[in-house]
C-alpha cells in the first residue's frame, strides 16, 4: 500500500454560512412537522388513525416496491404435510 502525506482541508467562512444556513432551514423543518403533529395530537382520537395509515402507508411502499423489482410474493401451500416430502421445516 503507498502511502501519501495526509491532505489539509481547510474550513473557509462560506463554508460556516453554508452550513448554517441549511442547519437553520432543517430546525424550522423540523418545529413545522412536530408542531403539525402536536395539533393533529391535539384534535382527539385522530392518533390511531395516524398509526392506522402508516400501517397502509408501509404496506403500499411494500407493494410498490416488489412490483419494481419484479417480486411476486405467493404464500406456501398446505402445512406440515406438504413441506415434509422436501425436508422444509
Amino acid at each position: 500500500m503507498l502511502r501519501r502525506k495526509p491532505t489539509r482541508l481547510e474550513l473557509k467562512l462560506d463554508d460556516i454560512e453554508e452550513f448554517e444556513s441549511v442547519r437553520k432551514e432543517l430546525e424550522s423543518r423540523r418545529k413545522q412537522r412536530d408542531e403539525a403533529e402536536a395539533a393533529a395530537a391535539a384534535a382527539g382520537g385522530e392518533e390511531a388513525a395516524a398509526i392506522g395509515a402508516l400501517g397502509a402507508e408501509h404496506k403500499s411502499r411494500e407493494q410498490l416496491i416488489n412490483e419494481r423489482i419484479g417480486y411476486k410474493p405467493q404464500p406456501k401451500a398446505g402445512g406440515r404435510t406438504a413441506h415434509f416430502g422436501t425436508f422444509e421445516f
